[in-house]
């Protein structure tokens, strides 16, 4: 493990003010993940492979997340367990979401509600003083508007 790589991402990850909704890097993972950890977030991994629609993504995503047996499985219902982590204490949240490609493709204002719940969740944890990330797994040029996480680049 790069040792230059994990504390850079773990000041990132557990600075607030930076969290909101990413490009997932290419690279680093490892270090990435153990960076959040270091910073006090809990990580979780939500693979959109096999969802085809809305209530297969809500799916995955509560599935994944452990939200409760209250999770409503609709746009309200996942903004609220976003906001209201208490079943998993964490100094912050990362959400990595892989294969979003697939889901974007099917279902791609649906994916585009998601994406925009997550960073009004964000938003919301950064005024908490929370740091909430969701970081995408996704090809550049098949989603605009998203940034890349910010990178090490000097140390490439």
């Amino acid at each position: 493990m790069n040792n230059h790589y994990r504390e850079f991402y773990e000041s990132l990850i557990g600075d607030p003010s930076r969290a909101g909704v990413y490009l997932m890097p290419q690279r680093h993972h490892d270090e990435l993940e153990t960076a959040a950890g270091h910073a006090g977030c809990c990580t979780f991994h939500v693979d959109l492979a096999r969802a085809r629609n809305k209530d297969e993504m809500l799916d995955q995503v509560g599935r994944a997340l452990a939200f409760p047996e209250w999770f409503g499985h609709n746009w309200d219902a996942l903004a609220d367990c976003l906001l209201d982590m208490g079943w998993r204490p964490a100094l912050g949240f990362v959400v990595m979401l892989k294969n979003a490609e697939f889901i974007h493709s099917r279902a791609e204002s649906d994916f585009a509600c998601l994406l925009k719940i997550f960073a009004d969740v964000a938003t919301e944890r950064r005024g908490e003083g929370v740091p909430f990330w969701c970081l995408v797994d996704i090809p550049a040029n098949k989603l605009s508007g998203l940034n890349p996480l910010p990178s090490p680049s000097v140390l490439n």
